[in-house]
C-alpha cells in the first residue's frame, strides 16, 4: 500500500506569497539594527553579499526541487544526491533551527504588538504563545487556508512598508557615509551578511512545499520572483534607515518604528507596529508550514518518529507533525532568549543551504538548469558566513548537530541489532 501524498493545490502566485511572507516578516523589522551594530553603514555591502549567497542558494534549491518534487526540501535532496547522512544533517539543522526561528518570530510579534512595560515580559510571552497556537490551528486547516492567511498578512505588511518608506523619504537625514562605515572591518561586514541572510531564508519554504504545487517546474520561477522582490525592498529600506537614523540605527530594537518617529511622523509609529506584528505573524505561519513538511519527510525515512508521517485524510496535511512543531515552539517561547534563538537559527539555516549547494553541484548535467559555479559560490558563502556568527551560536549549533548525529547512529545500531535478533530467532535450531 502506497503512502498518502499531499494535495497539489498551490499555483506560482501562492508559492511566491509563502516565500515573500517568510522573508519580509523575518527581516525588514528586525535584521537591520544588529547588522548595523556589526558593520556600521557598510551593512549595505553586507546586504549585497547576503543577496548573492541567497541567489546561489535559491537556484540550487529550485533546481533540486524540480528534480525531486516531494516534501522535505534539502533533507530529501541530500538523501537522494549525497546519501542519508547528508540529508539528515540538512533536515536536523532545518527542523531545530527553524523551530528556534519560529520562537523568535513569535516573540518579535509580541514585542511590536505590546510595546512598553504595560504588559510586562510574561504578558508578551503569553501573547507569543497565543500567536503560535492560532497559526498552528490555521495550518491544521489545510495548505490552501495557509496560503490565504499568508496573502492577508503580506498585504498588511506591504502597506505598512510603503507608508514607512514614504515618511522616511520626506524626513530629515543623517549622513550615510562617514567614519562609522569602517565599524567592524571585513569581519563585521561578513557578520552583517550572515545576519541579513537570515532574513532572505524564506525561499526555503517554497522548496519544502514541492509536493503541494501543481507543477514542480514552477518552483524556480517562484523562488526567483520572491527573492528579486525582497532584494529590492531590503535595499530601499536599508538606505532609508541609514538616511534617517544614521549611527543611531545600531541601537534601535524597533528601527522602522524609530525611523518614522525621527522623520517627524509619530502618527505613523502605531501603523508600523501593526504592520511589523503582521509581518512577524506571516513569517511564523510560513515557518510552521515548512518545518512540518520537513518533519514529515524525515519521519517517512524513520529519522524522526514514524507517527509524524501521518497525513490527515481530509485536509491532506501532516497534522501530527504540525501539532508537535507548534508544541515545541510554545515551549521555546516560554524559556528561550530572543537573541540566542536568532543566532542558533542562523547557524541551522546556513548548514542547511551548504548541503543544498553541495547536492546541486553533484546533480548530473541533464538535471542542471544553472551553472555549477553558482553552487560552488553558494557553498563557500554559507561556510564563510557560518563561522562569522557569534561564537555562542556556533558552539551551540555544533553541539546540537552532534546530538542529532549521535541519536541517528544509536537508532541505526538498534535497528541492526533488532534485525540480527530476528534472523537468529528465525534460524533453525542447531543439533
Amino acid at each position: 500500500m502506497s503512502e498518502p501524498t499531499l494535495a497539489r493545490r498551490l499555483g506560482t502566485g501562492d508559492a511566491v506569497v509563502v516565500g515573500l511572507s517568510a522573508m519580509i516578516g523575518a527581516g525588514v523589522f528586525s535584521a537591520f539594527a544588529p547588522a548595523a551594530a556589526a558593520a556600521g553603514s557598510a551593512l549595505l555591502v553586507g546586504l549585497a553579499v547576503a543577496a548573492v549567497v541567497a541567489l546561489c542558494n535559491a537556484v540550487a534549491s529550485a533546481q533540486l526541487a524540480s528534480s525531486y518534487p516531494a516534501s522535505g526540501g534539502t533533507y530529501l535532496f541530500g538523501r537522494e544526491v549525497l546519501g542519508p547522512w547528508w540529508g539528515f544533517v540538512a533536515g536536523w539543522g532545518f527542523v531545530v533551527g527553524k523551530t528556534a526561528s519560529c520562537a523568535a518570530m513569535a516573540m518579535t510579534f509580541a514585542a511590536y504588538a505590546l510595546p512598553g512595560d504595560a504588559a510586562g515580559p510574561w504578558g508578551r510571552r503569553l501573547a507569543a504563545v497565543a500567536a503560535v497556537a492560532a497559526l498552528t490551528a490555521a495550518t491544521l486547516g489545510g495548505i490552501t487556508r495557509t496560503a490565504v492567511v499568508a496573502r492577508i498578512l503580506l498585504a498588511a505588511t506591504s502597506v505598512t512598508l510603503v507608508v514607512a518608506l514614504v515618511v522616511m523619504a520626506g524626513g530629515p537625514t543623517e549622513p550615510v557615509v562617514d567614519p562609522w562605515a569602517a565599524t567592524g572591518g571585513v569581519h563585521g561586514v561578513l557578520q552583517s551578511a550572515g545576519l541579513l541572510f537570515f532574513a532572505f531564508a524564506g525561499y526555503a519554504r517554497i522548496a519544502t512545499l514541492a509536493e503541494e504545487v501543481r507543477k514542480p517546474e514552477m518552483l524556480g520561477r517562484a523562488v526567483l520572483i520572491a527573492l528579486g522582490i525582497v532584494v529590492a525592498l531590503y535595499a530601499l529600506v536599508g538606505v532609508a534607515l541609514l538616511r534617517v537614523l544614521g549611527r543611531d540605527l545600531a541601537g534601535e530594537a524597533t528601527p522602522v518604528a524609530a525611523a518614522v518617529t525621527a522623520a517627524g511622523a509619530a502618527w505613523a509609529e502605531p501603523v508600523v507596529r501593526v504592520g511589523a506584528a503582521a509581518a512577524a505573524l506571516g513569517a511564523l505561519l510560513a515557518l510552521l508550514a515548512g518545518i512540518s513538511r520537513t518533519a514529515l519527510a524525515m519521519a517517512r525515512e524513520r529519522d524522526l518518529p514514524t507517527g509524524l508521517a501521518a497525513v490527515h485524510p481530509r485536509t491532506r496535511i501532516p497534522h501530527r507533525a504540525q501539532a508537535v512543531v507548534g508544541i515545541a515552539v510554545v515551549a521555546l517561547v516560554l524559556v528561550a532568549d530572543l537573541r540566542g534563538a536568532i543566532g542558533f537559527s542562523s547557524f541551522g539555516v546556513l548548514v542547511y543551504y551548504a548541503v543544498a549547494n553541495l547536492s546541486a553541484m553533484r546533480q548530473p548535467a541533464a538535471e542542471r538548469r544553472w551553472p555549477r559555479a553558482l553552487n560552488l559560490v553558494g557553498l563557500a558563502g554559507c561556510l564563510v558566513l557560518v563561522v562569522t556568527l557569534p561564537l555562542a551560536a556556533v558552539i551551540g549549533g555544533v553541539i546540537v548537530v552532534a546530538i542529532g548525529l549521535g541519536g541517528r547512529a544509536v537508532r541505526l545500531r538498534l535497528d541492526r541489532s533488532g534485525t540480527a535478533q530476528t534472523v537468529d530467532s528465525d534460524s533453525p535450531p542447531r543439533h
